[in-house]
């Protein structure tokens, strides 16, 4: 058995809040510069460079890339040879969130009651699923999700008869629907099997995956490349305003289902597609 110190995954907890809120992942600057070359529209390319630029001037300037540094979502790997020493392991990831977003003058955005709306003032607590794997390691990832793309999200029950085209149907008229209030260029997660809460689980977790980053299915890496090519035919473009870029990437992921079920979810995600991990 292989003791972690809670003090350890508090400090390491703050640092990824941090840095996932300032530091924009290279697959996601490569594919905005790659979408600048391809992109028509004057002002699509405009919105592309100041992206670009407003990554640049966040990393360098140690500044939040986006006034909305979410809900703090945490995918987390416990090692089932792993003891937490000195406290729980939820406890230590939500004093981690505490010190993050207060070192890092990150935006506290949650608040402690859906309808009475106050603020817990330390953007706890943290929405955090845990997988418990083989061997003596912690990996712990957060996603920090803003609340404008998070709104766009969308659960379908459908029917089995609705078949792929039902599934590609739903994804592409939520993507139609949502129009720029996700802040596109934007991501697209799909969730597709399991049941009504596994699925929207699935959609937020293939978000996690870099951009370009294939369904190991060849069916469903086809999928992606298939409504990837469709989203961006909407003509939706950079921040609404029209143009050729309005998604970066699709990521499909899927489970088994009941036969009588056919669950379907998008998560999208605007073009701070934020997640940063440490593995103690």
């Amino acid at each position: 058995m292989r003791e972690i110190l809670y003090n350890d995954i508090v400090d390491k907890v703050a640092e990824i809040c941090i840095s996932a809120n300032y530091q924009l992942g290279e697959d996601v600057i490569n594919a905005l510069k790659k979408s600048r070359q391809k992109e028509d529209s004057p002002t699509g390319q405009a919105i592309l460079d100041q992206l670009i630029e407003n990554a640049t001037i966040s990393k360098d300037g140690i500044f939040p890339l986006c006034q909305d540094t979410g809900f703090s979502v945490f995918f987390v790997n416990i090692g089932q040879d792993v003891q937490i020493k000195g406290g729980l392991l939820n406890d230590a990831i939500s004093e981690g969130v505490k010190k993050g977003y207060t070192d890092g003058y990150l935006r506290k955005s949650i608040v402690i009651d859906p309808i009475k709306r106050v603020n817990t003032k330390d953007n706890t607590p943290p929405i955090i699923w845990t997988d418990i794997v083989p061997g003596d390691k912690l990996r712990i990832t957060i996603a920090p999700k803003g609340g404008g793309s998070e709104n766009m999200s969308e659960v379908a029950m459908l029917k089995p008869a609705d078949g792929a085209e039902g599934i590609k149907n739903f994804v592409i008229d939520k993507v139609s629907r949502s129009g720029g209030n996700p802040c596109p260029p934007i991501v697209v997660g799909v969730g597709i099997g399991g049941t009504f809460e596994k699925v929207a689980w699935l959609a937020k977790k293939s978000l996690l995956r870099d951009i370009g980053d294939r369904n190991p299915d060849p069916y469903y890496a086809d999928m992606e490349l298939e409504l990837l090519e469709k989203i961006n035919k909407l003509g939706i473009g950079p921040q609404g305003l029209g143009g050729r870029t309005t998604a970066l990437d699709v990521h499909v992921e899927v489970f088994p289902c009941h036969i009588a079920t056919m669950p379907a979810a998008v998560n999208i995600q605007c073009h701070a597609a934020r997640h940063k991990t440490v593995t103690l």
